[in-house]
C-alpha cells in the first residue's frame, strides 16, 4: 500500500472510530453508559453515570471524527500531523486510565478492552510516522 493511501486508510479507521463513540454518547448517553460497546456494557462498570460527562465526551469524539472525515476530504500534512498527535494524547491517556481500571471486567472483556484500545494508541501514529518522513 502506498503512502498516501495508508494514511487516508488509518483516517477512516479513526473517523470510524470516533463517530462510532460520539453519537451514542452525545445523543443516547444513557444508553451509551448501559450498552457501549454494543450491548457488551463496558462503560457502566466504572460508575457513576454522569449525563454530562457521558455528552461531553461525545461531544469531544464528533469533533475529532469531523476532523477526521475533513482530513479524509482533503488531506494536508499541516491538518493530519496535528490532528493525529492531538488524538494520539486522548487515546494514550484514555488507554492507560482503562488498563489500570480492570476491576470487574472479565479477562475476555479486559483483553478486548485492553486490544482495541491500543489499537486506536497505534493507528495514529502511522501518519505521523509517515509524515515525519515526508510530505504528502
Amino acid at each position: 500500500m502506498n503512502p498516501s493511501a495508508l494514511i487516508k486508510f488509518c483516517l477512516a479507521i479513526l473517523a470510524i472510530v470516533t463517530l462510532s463513540v460520539g453519537l451514542p454518547a452525545a445523543f443516547a448517553p444513557e444508553s451509551f453508559y448501559e450498552n457501549y460497546p454494543f450491548v457488551l456494557s463496558w462503560v457502566d462498570l466504572l460508575p457513576p453515570y454522569n449525563e454530562h460527562l457521558v455528552t461531553d465526551v461525545g461531544g469531544l469524539y464528533l469533533g475529532f471524527g469531523l476532523l477526521f472525515v475533513w482530513a479524509l476530504a482533503k488531506p494536508s500534512r499541516q491538518l493530519i500531523l496535528p490532528l493525529c498527535v492531538a488524538w494520539l494524547v486522548v487515546a494514550a491517556l484514555h488507554f492507560a486510565f482503562h488498563i489500570s481500571h480492570l476491576e470487574g471486567f472479565s479477562t475476555r472483556d479486559a483483553v478486548a478492552q485492553g486490544i482495541g484500545l491500543a489499537l486506536v494508541v497505534l493507528v495514529p501514529m502511522v501518519p505521523i510516522v509517515i509524515l515525519g518522513r515526508r510530505r504528502i
